[in-house]
């Protein structure tokens, strides 16, 4: 195996980390606990490694949030086709209709957390944590 076969499956083994860390509603970057201090109250800094968690970006939430309607959109999706495949041929249209209105309603609510921590793991693949940011938090102060 080659050097670069190795960073390969080192970064891929990194990637799939920060990823399993983010599900878990844990911190991405070190895996500690405590990001929420309520279901929709995120926390400025992790207060195990200490980055900060929205890292300063102009617009840095929009992108949690796309995450957030994407993976509500995904999970109903999921559900209509299922409902779909599992009646044919008489499927429950009322049902269908406002079971997804209330599940719509629901979801982004219910996955906040972990669309949240998904988001930042994403933006950690990208953008790694640098020494001052964990020190400091420092990373989009002015």
């Amino acid at each position: 195996m080659d050097r670069l076969d190795l960073g390969m499956q080192l970064s891929i083994r990194r990637v799939a980390l920060l990823f399993w860390r983010a599900v878990r509603r844990r911190c991405p970057n070190c895996g500690g606990s405590g990001l929420f201090a309520t279901w929709l109250t995120f926390n400025h800094r992790c207060p195990t490694c200490g980055i900060a968690l929205e890292r300063g970006e102009d617009g840095y939430q929009v992108g949690s949030y796309m995450f957030n309607i994407i993976a509500s959109e995904l999970v109903f999706a999921t559900i209509f086709v299922t409902v779909m495949v599992a009646t044919w041929p008489s499927p429950p249209w009322e049902l269908l209709l406002w079971g997804g209105g209330a599940l719509m309603l629901v979801m982004p609510f219910l996955l906040y957390p972990f669309t949240k921590t998904v988001f930042l793991a994403f933006d950690l693949v990208f953008r790694p944590a640098s020494h001052d940011e964990l020190r400091t938090g420092a990373i989009g102060r002015r």
